[in-house]
């Protein structure tokens, strides 16, 4: 009899994962998503700044699996998961079992104690925060076309980005870029490219978990778009009407946030060890110690390798991390050992 396998998430280590159990004999695999498409995250600043339509990034997810009868797709947001008798509860109600687990949440992001924050400063991870950032960076110049008062007109044309990690470097640079180039020759009482793009990043430098040598040219770059970059700016208000700094006040209409991340919540309901932003505490084969049939992925898992330290919370990763699991998996149902995973840069 076929074994049962839930995968929780599709999104990169997910869809990942299912995609390598799929032509397994052995095998049968739900997906579990709370919405019906798989998003290419990586792309979504494109959305926002209006380079791209929210289409262009997101495909169903049934479709990845049209030709494969043993996947099954369900739509639903997981509520609990119960790791003694292998259950998962769905926010409807409904119990699904499971003979392996693959849990793919993804991650969300964090406020650093300061939920209040969101209502002016959306992030970036969802289809619905790329068009609504969208909407309050071109509502912003429409605004300032309008505006007599030139203090609210600056106010208006204004942006600041909080946080110099990929999505912060890449959401500033084309904000800059449109700016300067698409809008320039749009509007006819204001000037698009005096628009004013802060990049606010708490750290010492920007793309901090990357080579020293990539950040230096990063900012460079972003500072040739005309971007102001900000290190050792932590941020301390958010409010309606702007950010406040160590010692400074940016008064500005339109925030956006790209710092802090922290695991999906549902890792708290597994009731195994997490580290300080969430993320499940992975044996080297990515199943949950002490659970040997439930496996993390992706932004969930911590996983420190013993040469290179934490593997990182990158697409690539979750990917690998994604056919590492389902060979686990495989290999388990066959009787093989199992293999450690070791992430490839």
């Amino acid at each position: 009899m076929a074994k049962e396998v839930l995968v929780v998430g599709a999104g990169f280590g997910g869809l990942e994962a299912a995609r390598a159990l799929a032509p397994g004999a052995d095998v049968h695999v739900t997906v579990v998503d709370q919405r019906n498409h798989h998003l290419f995250q990586p792309l979504l600043y494109q959305v926002a700044t209006a380079g791209l339509n929210p289409a262009d990034i997101a495909v169903p997810i049934r479709a990845q699996f049209s030709r494969a009868p043993n996947v099954d797709v369900r739509l639903g947001r997981v509520a609990t998961v119960d790791l003694g008798r292998k259950r998962v509860s769905l926010e409807d109600g409904t119990e699904l079992a499971w003979d392996f687990l693959v849990v793919a949440g993804g991650a969300q992001h964090s406020y650093f104690g300061h939920p209040e924050w969101e209502e002016f400063a959306p992030g970036l991870k969802t289809l619905e925060q790329a068009t609504e950032i969208r909407r309050r960076l071109l509502s912003a110049f429409e605004s300032a076309e309008n505006e007599p008062d030139p203090a609210a007109q600056r106010r208006l044309l204004t942006f600041v980005i909080v946080g110099g990690g990929p999505t912060g470097v890449e959401l500033a640079g084309a904000i800059a870029d449109i700016s300067r180039t698409v809008l320039v020759r749009d509007f006819r009482r204001i000037d698009p490219a005096s628009a004013r793009v802060l990049l606010l990043e708490a750290g010492p430098r920007i793309l901090p978990a990357f080579a020293e040598g990539l950040s230096r040219h990063a900012a460079e770059d972003l500072r040739a778009l005309g971007v102001e970059v900000r290190t050792s700016a932590a941020v301390t208000g958010i409010d309606a009407h702007g950010v406040s700094i160590a010692g400074e006040r940016i008064e500005a209409k339109s925030i956006f946030w790209a710092a802090g991340v922290q695991a999906s919540s549902l890792s708290r309901s597994l009731g195994v060890g997490l580290d300080r932003a969430g993320r499940v505490m992975v044996d080297a084969d990515l199943s949950i110690p002490g659970h040997p049939d439930a496996f993390v992925i992706g932004d969930m898992a911590h996983l420190e390798e013993p040469e290179r330290g934490l593997v990182p919370g990158l697409a690539p990763a979750a990917i690998q991390e994604g056919k590492a699991a389902a060979r686990n998996i495989l290999a388990s149902i066959a009787g093989r050992p199992r293999k450690p995973f070791r992430y490839r840069d």
